[in-house]
């Protein structure tokens, strides 16, 4: 019976990279993996034949050879190992070990009968901190408290009672993993002894427990940048949960939460709030003074007739811009008040500037008023 070709067994092209080659084996590997497919001799097989093209189209020579003159450039290499042409169990301890060690919990680097550390790394934590526009905009280095956990002060970490030490675990020699054989394949476990640490605790640390950590509130400080929006997110290395047995101490994640503000409203990098103008400056024009987020001050000329929706732009008056030095920019979006509640003087003067107004005055609302008029004349 003539073997499969290998690209087919893995479902790629004969062009395909190396990572395309490993990615394509890993996923059939997963599939067909013995342990998930047990009594299986169809998976079985598939699973076999995926290895023996990953172990061939793997090595560049190996493959070289094998584009050249397909499965023949193996054969009578296998020492009459059957259709197994050039794989031997060496290879195959190599690409289990290879791919397995990260779906079983192994590594082939890791040497059983040695002590090596398995500490667990600790947990990442997550908190949200709230600041104000203007912190935000000045920056602000702040300090706050957390519950998590540190290494045991009594112990070292180390989850032995002082004065003791962990032992290695004589189940698997401090590699954390047994291996049983079934049948052609080799299947590695964590070890049901050590739970996968290499080591045993024979007298605990009364004040950890043996864990090593214990529960203490950190008080932390942080350096909030200039410039940071909503959402923004800092990491501080090495300050969430505390790792057990050796293992590395968790990340600290902040969660910057920039309240909202009574006056400006921010979008990115740049301000943003309505300006309310009078009726009368707003016809005849005038300056004023409006507030900037640091707390100053900028002079505005408001031209004469402007128009309620008008936006003036005040440059670099917005937000510093997060790690670059330059600043957005203030919009000032203006609102032409309408007077309220006119004595009968008000009142008087309106009725006559209304009687002087003509059709220059107000050119929008005439122009409205001709649009229409030659609607209604389509219609009538």
């Amino acid at each position: 019976m003539s073997k499969a070709d290998y690209y087919e067994t893995l479902g790629i092209n004969r062009n395909a990279s190396k990572d395309e080659i490993k990615g394509a084996y890993r996923k059939l590997a997963m599939k067909y993996h013995p342990d998930r497919n047990p009594n299986d001799k169809n998976a079985e097989i598939k699973f076999k034949n995926a290895t023996e093209a990953y172990q061939i189209l793997s090595d560049p020579n190996k493959k070289n050879n094998y584009d050249q003159f397909g499965h023949s450039a193996f054969e009578n290499m296998n020492g009459g190992q059957g259709d197994f042409g050039g794989f031997d169990s060496g290879s195959f301890s190599d690409i289990f070990d290879d791919f397995f060690g990260d779906f079983m919990g192994s590594g082939r680097g890791r040497t059983s009968g040695r002590k090596r550390a398995r500490g667990q790394r600790g947990s990442d934590l997550k908190i949200n901190l709230a600041i104000s526009l203007e912190e935000a905009y000045q920056g602000k280095k702040t300090t706050f408290n957390i519950n998590s956990t540190d290494k045991c002060e009594t112990c070292g970490g180390s989850g032995a009672k002082p004065g003791s030490n962990p032992k290695i675990c004589p189940t698997c020699g401090g590699a954390g993993r047994v291996r049983s054989q079934q049948g052609f394949f080799t299947v590695q476990q964590t070890c049901p002894d050590c739970r996968g640490e290499g080591e045993i605790v024979g007298s605990p640390c009364k004040d950890c427990n043996g864990f090593g950590t214990q529960k203490k509130k950190k008080t932390l400080s942080i350096q909030i940048p200039k410039g940071v929006d909503d959402g923004t997110r800092i990491r501080l290395s090495g300050k969430g949960e505390a790792g057990s047995k050796g293992g590395a101490d968790g990340d600290l994640y902040v969660y910057i939460q920039v309240k909202t503000h009574d006056l400006f409203e921010r979008e990115e990098e740049n301000l943003y709030y309505e300006l309310p103008i009078s009726l009368a400056n707003a016809s005849l024009g005038t300056s004023i003074e409006v507030p900037n987020i640091d707390g100053s001050k900028s002079k505005v000329k408001i031209p004469a007739g402007t128009q309620s929706g008008k936006q003036l732009r005040l440059r670099d008056k917005g937000m510093p811009i997060l790690r670059s030095g330059g600043y957005g920019d203030l919009y000032l979006q203006v609102k032409v008040e309408t007077p309220v509640s006119l004595n009968k003087e008000q009142k008087e003067l309106l009725e006559k500037f209304k009687d002087l107004e003509d059709s220059k005055n107000n050119p929008e609302n005439q122009s409205f008023l001709k649009k229409t008029k030659k609607f209604w004349d389509k219609i009538s």
